[in-house]
């Protein structure tokens, strides 16, 4: 499958460790020189905005999509290519998922959870095949992946988790597995 566009999911605060920003920057340098389009929530606050920042800096074009009642919340992104405005979170995810190839997970609070559940749920259930990529950054998400390897040790899961996740611990990382 042909990667043109990827969906970014992540917080919009920073969070507490530097390394979360600095992967968000990294990722997005490294997604605007392999001319990749991103997709993310529209944000221009925490991790959303470094990543739109980045890749509008790398030359890269940003469509952020943001509902009506996250316009005042999250600060909107006023310096990105195109900015879509939804009714709700629900159109703000069926948009990102359908204009990208594959999805990104950097570290983020409840609604970054929300996202990367949906696109395994939905890739599950085959609505699409997309791939998804977690960036580790600093083992954010070990507890999560080991609640993750839990469910398929347990049988709760329809296959391994490794067909429907791919884990890397950097975004270089990421880079050496896209086109």
């Amino acid at each position: 499958m042909s990667i043109k566009c990827i969906a970014v999911f992540c917080g919009s605060k920073t969070g507490k460790n530097p390394l979360f920003a600095r992967h968000t920057a990294e990722l997005g340098q490294l997604l605007a020189a392999k001319g990749l389009k991103l997709v993310y929530g529209g944000g221009r606050a925490g991790l959303m905005g470094i990543i739109a920042d980045t890749m509008m800096s790398g030359g890269a074009p940003v469509l952020g999509i943001i509902p009506e009642l996250l316009l005042q919340w999250e600060q909107y992104h006023q310096g990105i290519t195109e900015l879509r405005t939804v009714a709700d979170m629900h159109v703000r995810k069926k948009m990102m998922y359908e204009h990208c190839d594959a999805a990104v997970i950097l570290p983020g609070g409840f609604g970054t959870l929300d996202e990367l559940f949906e696109m395994i749920t939905w890739n599950q259930l085959k609505i699409h095949n997309k791939r998804i990529f977690i960036i580790n950054s600093g083992g954010f998400y070990a507890p999560l992946l080991l609640h993750l390897k839990n469910l398929e040790d347990e049988g709760f899961l329809y296959d391994r988790v490794s067909d429907r996740i791919t884990v890397c611990a950097d975004p270089g990382e990421l880079a050496l597995l896209l086109p």
